[in-house]
């Protein structure tokens, strides 16, 4: 009997197991479905063969085709989305966005505002009167209607972009609530400037728009490729800015720069475009203009105390390609590359702040100190050798004829050469203390103009822009006269 009832006692342990094994192995299986059907299956993509449609810029990024004529005034027009009223003197909430409270009354207000305009004796398309009674209109910029008393942050998207992905870059608008002049800031056109970056930024976030006559666009980092290598140039090496007006057949640098003319500088009355010294060099805070054009006398006088130089400008500047396009613009040099400099950007702020009140579009008079003197002419004084510069003058400081500039000594031989000016000028740039080579750019002289050499003053008001006006109407013809190159904009 025993060894029966061992067998069976087996079987039936036998049988136990198996049950269980069974069992485990279902649930198993069960498990591994469930997540099978969890897990989302990849898309079976043809890799040789192209994307049907290019990858569009970012959420709320509309691309404009930088060729595309503008009938933006046109009442055959499709409505344009209305930019968000914006409080810039909040800063973002990066971490925590909050969601913005849309006003409910906003279309009511807007439909009432479009229906007094239509009801008022406005100006031809393109237009802002500055006649007074008159009601200030929308701007429209970037694919958007900015709406009277608006303030807000649109983005333009270069219609070249590098592999593919769109860098939308800021722009800053402030649409006053009385019609006036559209004026443009642009800073960092040279990835590597940084004072006018913080300039835009002050300038735009004390503007209030229900105390605004006109228009003011700010665009803080133009070169944003540059910007973000901390390099003067594209990412192609070339100069952005000696590719204006651009071609949208060109190269990278050129298509970028006809898409920025085309889109935003084409849209504005008269422009500042800040930038300072190159390649180790530090400017005295100017204004550089041709002062042969009235209007871009009117300009460099409304700066206050600050120097400036005549200059056409090189080919292919945003300066001088806006100028011959009929839009008055100056640069504003100030500082060195790469550093923020307090006493270069106060400067520059208060110099815009003071164009504001003279061209009208603030009501607030700031008095600036005396007018600076008028530069027609300048020179740059050479290293005769190579070696370690230091300078005996400072920025701003007036010099004569022999007076000691610097001196470069050689670190091996200790040879010391003397650099002794040549004019009597002012310093209005030098080179900092550095190793340089044989013929580097050290000092700038600039050499008083005589009274009867500047053009007269003539006012800056708002006219039609460049893109409402006819292709047909020849630019301007350009001022032959030539700045010299070294730390040229």
């Amino acid at each position: 009997m025993t060894p029966r009832l061992s067998r069976q006692r087996a079987r039936r342990l036998l049988s136990l197991a198996l049950l269980l094994t069974s069992t485990q192995a279902l649930g198993t299986d069960d498990t591994s479905a469930a997540q099978k059907e969890a897990v989302p299956q990849a898309t079976n993509l043809q890799l040789d063969q192209p994307v049907i449609t290019e990858l569009g810029p970012p959420a709320g990024v509309k691309p404009a085709a930088a060729n595309t004529p503008r009938a933006a005034d046109s009442a055959e027009d499709i409505s344009l989305p209305q930019a968000e009223n914006l409080q810039l003197d909040q800063p973002i909430q990066e971490l925590d966005p909050q969601p913005v409270a849309k006003d409910e009354t906003a279309p009511a207000a807007v439909a009432e505002t479009k229906a007094v305009n239509a009801q008022a004796e406005l100006p031809e398309p393109g237009t802002i009167s500055l006649v007074p009674g008159k009601i200030a209109k929308p701007l429209r910029l970037l694919g958007a209607e900015i709406p009277p008393a608006t303030s807000t942050r649109l983005a333009w998207s270069p219609s070249q972009h590098f592999e593919g992905v769109y860098s939308p870059t800021a722009v800053l608008v402030v649409n006053g609530a009385k019609p006036g002049p559209v004026l443009c800031l642009t800073a960092a056109v040279h990835g590597d400037e940084l004072n006018g970056v913080e300039t835009v930024r002050r300038v735009m976030y004390d503007l209030d728009a229900d105390h605004l006559s006109g228009a003011v666009i700010g665009v803080p980092i133009v070169n944003l490729q540059g910007f973000h290598r901390g390099s003067r140039y594209l990412t192609d090496r070339r100069d952005l800015n000696r590719h204006f007006p651009g071609d949208p057949d060109g190269s990278s640098a050129s298509r970028i720069a006809n898409s920025f003319f085309h889109e935003v500088i084409s849209r504005c009355n008269a422009v500042v475009d800040l930038h300072t010294g190159s390649f180790y060099r530090t400017n005295l805070p100017q204004l550089r203009g041709d002062l042969s054009n009235p209007k871009v006398v009117k300009m460099t006088q409304g700066f206050g105390s600050t120097v400036v130089l005549h200059s056409a400008g090189a080919k292919g500047t945003l300066r001088r390609a806006a100028v011959e396009a009929g839009i008055p613009t100056v640069t504003l040099e100030a500082g060195a590359p790469m550093v923020l400099d307090e006493l270069s950007v106060s400067h520059s702020v208060k110099g815009i702040r003071t164009l504001l009140n003279q061209l009208g579009m603030v009501s607030k008079f700031r008095l600036w100190g005396d007018p600076e003197p008028v530069y027609y002419t300048s020179t740059w004084q050479r290293t005769s050798t190579g070696g370690v510069i230091f300078s005996e003058v400072q920025l701003g400081e007036f010099v004569r004829k022999g007076d000691l500039l610097g001196t470069v000594t050689n670190p091996i031989t200790n040879v010391r050469t003397e650099i002794r000016s040549k004019h009597n000028g002012r310093i209005l740039g030098m080179a900092l203390n550095q190793v340089v080579q044989p013929g580097f750019a050290a000092y700038h002289i600039g050499l008083q103009a005589p009274q009867e050499q500047i053009s007269s003053p003539q006012e800056v008001v708002a006219e039609e822009s460049v893109a409402d006006k006819s292709q047909s109407k020849a630019p301007a013809t350009p001022n032959t006269t030539q700045a010299p190159t070294e730390g040229e904009e």
